[in-house]
C-alpha cells in the first residue's frame, strides 16, 4: 500500500526532500546484509510505498509540495532532479508569491480557503496513481505561518475528504529559545486543530535534534540541512519495510495502519516520538561494534528516562515498583520516570532473530489500563538500514512531551492574558474563543498524559 506525503512550508519541503533521498539511498543499496532475493523484495516494497515509476523508468516521489513562496520549492525540485536518481513529479507542486508572515491565522484563514481547490486537486491526482492508499504523511513545522496554519487547514480537509484513510502529521517543535515571537500562539493553534483532525502526531523537537548533531554526529557548525538529515534517518528507520510477522519473510503491507494499531489505542493519546540507536558519524562508525543486548539496554533506558539520545542517559531512573517508601524521595526531586501507553521497537540487521526484547515487556513501563501484551510490539528485518550493521528504532506513545507542551501552553497563555499580538490573529478571523478552546484542549491533553 502507498503513502502520499504532503510537504508544507519551508520546513516541510526541506525535510521531505531529505526523507525521500534517505529512503531511496537505503533501498538502492545492494549491501543490505541479506540475500539478493530478500533485498529485491525490500526494494519493491519501499518503491510501492513511496515512489511511482514514470514512463521513462525514473522514480517519482509520491508527494505534493505546497508553499506560499516559490524559492524553497524551486530549490527542492532542482535538488531532487540533480540527484539523477529520483525526482518529484512535474505537476506535484503548488506555490504562490506571498508567504504567511509567520501568522497562523493568515495561513489557515486566508491561504487555506483561497487555494483549497488547487491543493486538494493535486492531492487527488497523486492518490489516483496509487493502487491502494495506506494514508497521508503530512510534514510541517508548527512555529511559522504556512506549514502550521495551512498545514492544519489541509489536514482538516483530508479528514473530511478521505475519512477512511489515515493521517499522520510529522511536526517540528520549535526551539525553546524561540525563532518567531508568536511561535507559541502558532504552536497551540496548530496542535489543537491537529488533535481533532489527525490520527497521530509524530513530534521532533528542534532542541533534541540539534543536540544529536552536536554530541553524536560531531558537527561543529550545525545547519538545518544537518538536522534534516538526522530527522530523515529516523523516519526512514521507521517507515522502511519490515517483516509482517515473526518468522515471516513477507513485508508489511500497511505501514501507517500497523503503526496506528500498535501505538494509538485511544484518541486522547496520539503524541508519538522516535528514538534511534546507534546514531554516529561515519568516522566513529568505522571503530564501533554493537551487540543487540547493548543496543536494547541503552534504548530501554532512553525510554524510561526520556532521553533523546544514548549520550547522557540517567541510569538512576528505574520503573516504579509499587509506592515509594515514605521519605525516601527528596521533596525537591520530581520523579522523572517516563510512563508509556504503547511502544514499538523496530530492529534491522544482522542476527536480528537473536535479540531479546524481554526488558520492554515489563508491566511497570506501561499505564495500568493496558495489558503489556497489547502495549508492546516489535517489527524486524534482517535487511540492514543505511550504514549500520545493526540498528534499532523505538516509536513510543508516552509522557515524553508533557513538560514541553506544558511550557508552550504556559508561555502562550502569559502572552494571551496581556492581549499581546492578538490583533494580528483577530483581523484574519481567529477569535479569542479559538484561543481559549485551544488552551482548554491542550491542558486536557497534558492532564491525561500526566495521569497515566
Amino acid at each position: 500500500m502507498s503513502i502520499v506525503t504532503v510537504q508544507l512550508g519551508q520546513c516541510g519541503n526541506q525535510i521531505g526532500f531529505e526523507v525521500f533521498d534517505a529512503l531511496f539511498s537505503d533501498s538502492d543499496c545492494s549491501q543490505g546484509l541479506c540475500s539478493k532475493r530478500e533485498n529485491e523484495a525490500y526494494q519493491a516494497s519501499c518503491k510501492e510505498r513511496f515512489f511511482s515509476e514514470e514512463e521513462n523508468g525514473v522514480l517519482a516521489a509520491r508527494a505534493i509540495l505546497v508553499d506560499m513562496e516559490p524559492k524553497v520549492i524551486n530549490q527542492t525540485l532542482s535538488k531532487a532532479a540533480q540527484s539523477g536518481r529520483w525526482k518529484y513529479a512535474r505537476h506535484a507542486c503548488f506555490c504562490q508569491k506571498q508567504g504567511s508572515g509567520n501568522n497562523w491565522a493568515y495561513g489557515y484563514s486566508v491561504h487555506g480557503p483561497k487555494h483549497e481547490e488547487s491543493i486538494m486537486n493535486l492531492i487527488q491526482k497523486e492518490v489516483e496513481k496509487c493502487d491502494s492508499l495506506s494514508g497521508f504523511f503530512i510534514i510541517m513545522s508548527m512555529a511559522g505561518g504556512t506549514g502550521s496554519g495551512l498545514g492544519a487547514f489541509v489536514t482538516q480537509n483530508l479528514r473530511d475528504q478521505y475519512s477512511n484513510s489515515l493521517k499522520m502529521n510529522q511536526i517540528i517543535w520549535p526551539y525553546g529559545t524561540g525563532e518567531v515571537i508568536v511561535q507559541n500562539y502558532n504552536s497551540i493553534l496548530t496542535l489543537s486543530h491537529l488533535y481533532r483532525s489527525s490520527d497521530a502526531l509524530l513530534v521532533h523537537e528542534n532542541d533534541a535534534v540539534h543536540k544529536i548533531c552536536a554530541k553524536l554526529m560531531n558537527i561543529k557548525q550545525i545547519s538545518f540541512g544537518d538536522m534534516n538529515q538526522v530527522l530523515a534517518h529516523q523516519l526512514g528507520s521507521v517507515f522502511q519495510p519490515t517483516y509482517s510477522a515473526e518468522g515471516s519473510f513477507h513485508y508489511r503491507r500497511n505501514p501507517l495502519g500497523d503503526l496506528m494499531e500498535n501505538l494509538v489505542p485511544h484518541p486522547e493519546f496520539k503524541m508519538l516520538s522516535i528514538r534511534n540507536i546507534p546514531q554516529m558519524s561515519e568516522n566513529s562508525l568505522a571503530y564501533s561494534t554493537f551487540t543487540w543486548a547493548g543496543l536494547l539496554k541503552h534504548l530501554r533506558q532512553m525510554l524510561i528516562s526520556n532521553a533523546k539520545m544514548e549520550e547522557g542517559i540517567d541510569w538512576q531512573i528505574r520503573p516504579p515498583s509499587g509506592l515509594p517508601a515514605l521519605g525516601k524521595i527528596p521533596l525537591n526531586k520530581e520523579l522523572h520516570f517516563n510512563t508509556s501507553i504503547a511502544n514499538l521497537v523496530i530492529l534491522r540487521g544482522k542476527d536480528v532473530q537473536s535479540a531479546d526484547l524481554g526488558g520492554f515487556k515489563d508491566p511497570a513501563l506501561y499505564t495500568s489500563w493496558l495489558d503489556p501484551v497489547n502495549a508492546f510490539n516489535v517489527w524486524k528485518t534482517q535487511r540492514a538500514f543505511s550504514k549500520y550493521e545493526k540498528s534499532a528504532a523505538l516509536v513510543s506513545n508516552s509522557q515524553f512531551l508533557v513538560k514541553s507542551l506544558d511550557t508552550i501552553v504556559g508561555k502562550a497563555w502569559n502572552m494571551f492574558a496581556s492581549k499581546a499580538y492578538i490583533h494580528q490573529y483577530t483581523k484574519f478571523g481567529i477569535e479569542e474563543e479559538d484561543f481559549l478552546y485551544s488552551f482548554t484542549l491542550l491542558e486536557q491533553v497534558v492532564a491525561s498524559y500526566c495521569n497515566l
